[in-house]
């Protein structure tokens, strides 16, 4: 069979049913990530994070175990490297080593303010280029002010490793119970217990995962598709640790070829592959929750001008009826929910119905969207103009370009005819003539 029509079949089972099963979403989910793995920006993003991780690596660390030191367990620093750098082998114990020394030798009082200050802007590098690929995934163009970045940054570097052996020694200790070493002399509990030891990794590192997807993105992620994600990244990061250890164990090339570079070069694979599993396990929590976003081609969706003006009356509607009505203003995601649209598009209007005062959002989280004024005031040929024109004060505009009188007439004559059809009708007017209060859902909790 030809692939051509293989993948005409593939697309027409997957994408023609009208009706979304979950079989069918698993399917679609399965192969828009395949394709955002082999055509789209995750692995040129992994590869910046790996260079980024060569400059930072030192620096954070060396700031992030500085808290423990109140705690006495610096100590642990090199197990958790070797545990982190495993599927090394051999050369993970060097480069854990390394690493470690390189802490050690550290010495923030004689750095002074400059060096101080190039220490943290190297040392929160690495989170800021984590954020920003994680708000890639999520299609969070807006970034958070500097306060509350400087805010999470510190706390991942102060929190996190504490949170880290928090949870190492509280599975040591679980261990140690008298009671559980009781349990563990039973043939059967021994086997569970086993078992359940051998899962202890998985659930760590998928609990990471969750955790990251949860507080990096700036934006609301809910807890269900971030624990999917965080199971799938957490078993994908297992997974191909223990592939790479066995692809390690059984490829005496490097050495050969590399010599000394060869443990750089096995180091930065590893880190290569480790970020590309979490931002797949991103991935896969974003389609998890907008599920919206699972459409066959392949880019970013492109908005016609019919389109736009299309969604900014449905948007100005719903906006409008929902003021009127005295009930919950919509969030993004209730207008992403009602539209079936996704929500990096109904941004691209909702900014520029914002910047037009058509809409104003409220200082909520997330935010909530108002009408600017009393919708009576608001024309729709003023909405639809203000989507039309969007951009136009950027670096080309229409008074830029050389017309001819005729198609000015012309430009001209079609917006009159507009205004006349619209007859200087109000959102209001739309609200209460079009029966926008049977067509819409009932509003629900903010989202």
């Amino acid at each position: 069979m030809p692939l051509t029509s293989l993948k005409d079949r593939v697309e027409t089972l997957v994408w023609a049913p009208a009706r979304t099963t979950g079989l069918v979403r698993l399917a679609r989910t399965v192969l828009i990530l395949g394709r955002d793995l082999a055509f789209g920006q995750l692995t040129l993003r992994a590869m910046g994070l790996v260079y980024t991780t060569l400059l930072s690596i030192v620096p954070l660390l060396a700031l992030s175990f500085s808290v423990l030191k109140a705690f006495g367990v610096t100590n642990q620093i090199q197990p958790m490297l070797l545990n982190l750098l495993e599927p090394l082998g051999e050369k993970g114990a060097d480069v854990a080593l390394r690493i470690t020394g390189f802490i050690e030798n550290m010495n923030v009082g004689v750095l002074g303010a400059v060096g101080l200050a190039l220490l943290l802007y190297t040392s929160i590098s690495l989170i800021q280029k984590i954020e920003e690929s994680l708000n890639y995934i999520w299609h969070a163009p807006r970034t958070r002010s500097l306060g509350e970045r400087f805010t999470r940054y510190l706390t991942v570097l102060m929190v996190g490793p504490i949170l880290v052996f928090a949870a190492l020694g509280a599975t040591a200790t679980v261990m140690s119970i008298e009671l559980v070493q009781g349990l563990m002399a039973v043939d059967v509990m021994s086997q569970a217990l086993q078992t359940l030891s051998r899962l202890v990794p998985y659930l760590l590192i998928s609990g990471a995962f969750t955790f990251i997807y949860l507080f990096m993105p700036n934006t609301r992620v809910r807890l269900w598709p971030a624990l999917v994600g965080g199971a799938v990244g957490g078993i994908a990061w297992q997974t191909a640790g223990w592939a790479f250890a066995v692809f390690i164990a059984g490829s005496n090339n490097y050495a050969a070829i590399y010599a000394s570079f060869a443990i750089l070069i096995l180091f930065m694979i590893w880190l290569y592959l480790s970020w590309l599993v979490l931002l797949f396990g991103a991935s896969v929590a974003f389609y998890v929750q907008h599920p919206e976003y699972l459409y066959l081609r392949g880019g970013e969706p492109r908005l016609s001008n019919r389109m736009r003006e299309l969604l900014a009356l449905s948007i100005m509607e719903l906006v409008a009826m929902r003021f009127i009505q005295g009930e919950t203003a919509p969030s993004q995601q209730a207008f992403t929910e009602h539209l079936k649209v996704p929500s990096h598009v109904l941004m691209v209007v909702l900014d520029e119905l914002e910047r037009k005062a058509m809409v104003v959002a409220t200082a909520d989280d997330p935010c909530l969207y108002l009408p600017a004024r009393d919708p009576a005031r608001i024309l729709l040929v003023d909405v639809l103009q203000a989507v039309r024109a969007a951009d136009e004060d950027g670096f080309l505009s229409p008074s830029a370009v050389p017309t001819s009188a005729a198609v000015d007439r012309l430009v001209t004559q079609l917006l009159e005819a507009a205004a006349t059809s619209l007859g200087g009708m109000s959102l209001h007017d739309l609200v209460v003539q079009g029966g926008a209060a049977s067509a819409l859902p009932s509003p629900a909790a903010p989202v």
